[in-house]
Formats: C-alpha cells, structure tokens, sequence
C-alpha cells in the first residue's frame, strides 16, 4: 500500500502546547536576535495589510471601472 505525501495527516498539529510555542520563540530569538524581530514583525504587518488591500482593491476597480463604461452608453 503506497501513500503520497498529501494524504499524511499532520497530527502534530494538533498537539502544539505552550511549550512547543515557547521553543519556537527562543529559537526565532536566538536566530535572529532581539534587534532584528522588530522589523520582521513590521514587515509582516505590513505584508498583510497590503494582502487586505489587493484583496479589496478588484471590487473598487469594478465599481469605479463600470461607472465610466454606463456613461458612455
């Protein structure tokens, strides 16, 4: 019986406690350091919000693209 790698179950997932977080977070710190979290924090911030924007922006374009085009009719 051969499975492929996308019907593994990521059980591990689920069993991610306080601990696990808290390894994480030290080895995030102990790689980066204190300094260069900041700005990996703000970069991801500001990735987001501008994800959000593009997000919004095609039914804004679609409004603002339609009213021109219902005039010239």
């Amino acid at each position: 019986m051969t499975t492929s790698f996308l019907n593994i179950p990521l059980l591990f997932l689920q069993e991610i406690g306080i601990k696990e977080l808290l390894l994480i977070a030290l080895v995030v710190l102990l790689l980066f350091g204190g300094k260069k979290i900041p700005e990996l924090m703000r970069g991801l911030g500001s990735g987001i919000r501008e994800f959000k924007d593009a997000k919004d922006e095609p039914s804004k374009k679609g409004t603002k693209a339609d009213a021109p085009d219902a005039k010239a009719n």
